[in-house]
């Protein structure tokens, strides 16, 4: 099914709590000639009856430029999207603030010679930039299509990989892992070897359930639990819990005549937050969309109302946290 606003307006609800300050730390901006997700898409989808203060634009292969070295082509989207930001900055849109912080891509499989590249990206939007997304999810099932970076196998535990990760601190920069559940154990040893690096954990690491992993979501859960267990072990780990509608996830949704509603999205997925915010703490995690990826199986509104129910029996501190005060701290925002 393509996905289409006729079929998200199938289920519509009033906004929970509009008036709570909202920080959405990850979502996408670009125009592909078969799907655009530019600032206008985005003030639709947040202009939902919730209280979207500020977000965070995390990497996407946007914009690229063309020519010049391969390694600073990424520079492009840089570039772009602190243009967006900037445009959004202006008020004419609102008081939004879109892109007030961006996460870029940098092959830190450059080692040594990074540091140019991370310095450059800087000096692009030297008010916005906060991190590095070298997105590292495989999976030998061609069922599973890899990270939109082609990562090879073992990407985290690579010697150049390293060598670049290590510049990062040095920087003030922070790293946004993309990975698939099986690759946790990867991403907490990378955590123990570099604790001075800020890590945030992507869509909760990415618990597959197409292709082989089809049909087996409660034993992969109790795996994925233990993993995330060991991972917030690690203090500079925090956690993003969204990005789990996505078609990889297989929970079906773009698949249905009609999307789910908030409660049923909260209910099905229940267990993946109520696990990583006990074992992380509210003040190491964030609500994130990871739009327009994730709305391919229900609107903006129906999933920022789906946190907040999730959210009802927390404190009005915890709440906070979930909702903005996380997101602020780790992508150093200043709201």
């Amino acid at each position: 099914m393509t996905i289409t606003s006729d079929w998200l307006d199938r289920v519509t609800e009033k906004a929970i709590e509009p008036d709570r300050p909202i920080i959405d730390p990850h979502h996408h901006l670009w125009d592909h000639p078969e799907h655009r997700y530019m600032l206008d898409e985005l003030l639709a989808d947040t202009r939902s009856g919730h209280n979207i203060v500020a977000t965070v634009f995390v990497e996407c292969m946007a914009m690229y430029r063309q020519d010049g070295p391969e390694s600073l082509r990424s520079l492009g989207e840089t570039e772009f999207v602190n243009g967006v930001a900037a445009q959004s900055a202006c008020g004419l849109y609102g008081p939004i603030r879109a892109a007030a912080g961006i996460v870029g891509y940098v092959d830190l499989r450059l080692g040594k010679a990074v540091d140019e590249v991370l310095e450059a990206h800087i000096a692009r939007a030297p008010d916005r930039f906060r991190g590095i997304r070298h997105a590292s999810g495989f999976d030998p099932s061609p069922d599973v299509r890899d990270s939109h970076t082609n990562p090879p196998d073992g990407l985290l535990g690579d010697a150049a990989f390293r060598q670049g990760f290590a510049r990062l601190a040095a920087h003030g920069l922070s790293f946004d892992a993309w990975l698939y559940h099986r690759q946790i154990p990867e991403l907490t040893a990378l955590a123990r070897a570099f604790p001075e690096t800020t890590i945030i954990l992507d869509h909760f690491g990415g618990p597959l359930g197409i292709g082989p992993y089809e049909g087996k979501r409660q034993e992969i859960f109790e795996v994925w639990k233990n993993d995330i267990t060991e991972l917030a072990k690690n203090p500079n780990v925090v956690a993003k819990l969204g990005g789990i509608a996505m078609a990889v996830n297989g929970f079906g949704w773009h698949k249905r005549e009609t999307p789910p509603g908030s409660r049923e999205l909260m209910e099905a997925t229940r267990d993946y937050y109520l696990h990583a915010i006990d074992r992380f703490g509210p003040s190491r995690c964030m609500f994130e969309s990871n739009f327009p990826v994730d709305k391919f199986s229900c609107s903006y509104g129906v999933l920022w109302n789906s946190f907040k129910r999730l959210a009802e029996g927390f404190s009005e501190a915890e709440k906070t946290d979930l909702f903005f005060g996380t997101a602020n701290r780790v992508y150093r925002l200043g709201l």
